[in-house]
């Protein structure tokens, strides 16, 4: 299998996010891609390449123009407040709710920030928009490979994308990999794309963008949302809207869940995508449903990564993998490339 490898993620590295009322250290750091690059390599699993580039439209496909002119400025703008905010990252504090206005940009940095954001959580950094952009063309890159004829390819980046949506970031995302991916497959002439996200957490990002379209179907299997983050979306009754009703699929699950018990989720997902029709498929692929993860409440085993794979492979769809979450770090290696061995 192919790999397109963002050699730039390490730029993005969060020093404390916000839990529970303190700053804690970052779950979310280099070391994540570091151990699936060096597990790929040391299987010998396929090529790893560096991103090809691609134009801002590809972006601006699925995110709104004023939000990727805030991402791509925030820093400059971050330390133009205050020369001492080098050494501290930007971390959002208030957020417009309900009957709150969004479509006025303030010229207050926090209130700015509190627009495009949902929580705080996910700090910006001053290698972000970088970090991102070049994750963006990870994505892209591998869709590309697909749309070129190939079988499958795998988008190896971080910060991860699955709970950015058109103009906002949270749960460590800042742009939406998966759906990037989908949007290129839709736009290279594939007239049905699925997305299937296997993470912990449900892909909010992902379901909120294609919501109300017909063409790209999305999956999730992940925590319950009443008690799980991102809390707000997730919900089995939530099966999109106008044209988009019908097409998406989500499958909540309690914590404790096993391979046996998830395993026939996937298949409820799978069923539902083949129905579809999808002329290809896009895998949010995050590990931490891994029994020790720290912040996640699943109790997959490593080799529960290789069933995933194998049973993902046999749908026989062109495959886009991209890497989201995984947060136990010295297991993410393994885990990932469970998967990416058997599918291959």
């Amino acid at each position: 299998m192919i790999t397109f490898y963002n050699s730039h993620h390490a730029l993005h590295q969060g020093q404390f996010e916000m839990y529970r009322g303190a700053l804690v250290p970052c779950h979310e750091v280099p070391a994540r891609a570091d151990h699936v690059l060096a597990e790929l390599k040391l299987r010998e699993l396929g090529e790893v390449l560096n991103p090809r580039p691609f134009g801002a439209e590809a972006l601006a496909s699925i995110h709104a123009p004023r939000y990727l002119a805030f991402l791509e400025t925030a820093w400059s703008q971050w330390l133009a407040l205050d020369p001492a905010n080098a050494a501290r990252d930007a971390l959002p504090s208030v957020w417009p709710t309900r009957s709150f206005r969004t479509d006025m940009k303030p010229d207050n940095f926090a209130a700015r920030m509190g627009l495009y954001s949902f929580d705080a959580g996910t700090p910006l950094t001053a290698g972000t928009w970088v970090a991102a952009r070049a994750g963006a063309e990870c994505a892209l890159s591998a869709a590309q490979h697909v749309v070129e004829g190939g079988r499958s390819a795998f988008a190896l980046s971080r910060p991860p994308g699955h709970h950015a949506g058109a103009d906002f970031f949270g749960g460590y995302c800042f742009l939406n990999n998966a759906a990037l991916a989908a949007q290129h497959l839709r736009n290279s002439g594939m007239e049905r794309v699925a997305v299937l996200d296997v993470d912990y957490h449900h892909g909010n990002g992902t379901q909120a963008i294609f919501y109300d379209r017909p063409d790209v179907f999305f999956a999730s299997l992940h925590g319950d949302p009443r008690t799980e983050y991102p809390f707000f979306l997730g919900y089995a009754d939530e099966t999109g809207h106008g044209a988009g009703e019908g097409a998406n699929l989500n499958l909540p699950m309690a914590r404790g869940t096993d391979y046996a018990q998830w395993s026939e989720a996937l298949e409820v997902a799978l069923a539902a995508i083949t129905r579809f029709g999808a002329q290809a498929l896009v895998v949010s692929l995050g590990v931490d449903t891994f029994a020790l993860d720290p912040i996640s409440g699943f109790a997959l085993q490593s080799e529960d990564y290789l069933r995933m794979g194998d049973r993902i492979a046999k749908l026989g769809l062109p495959t886009v993998l991209v890497f989201e979450g995984g947060y136990a770090v010295d297991a993410v290696g393994v885990n990932a490339v469970n998967v990416l061995q058997a599918f291959a």
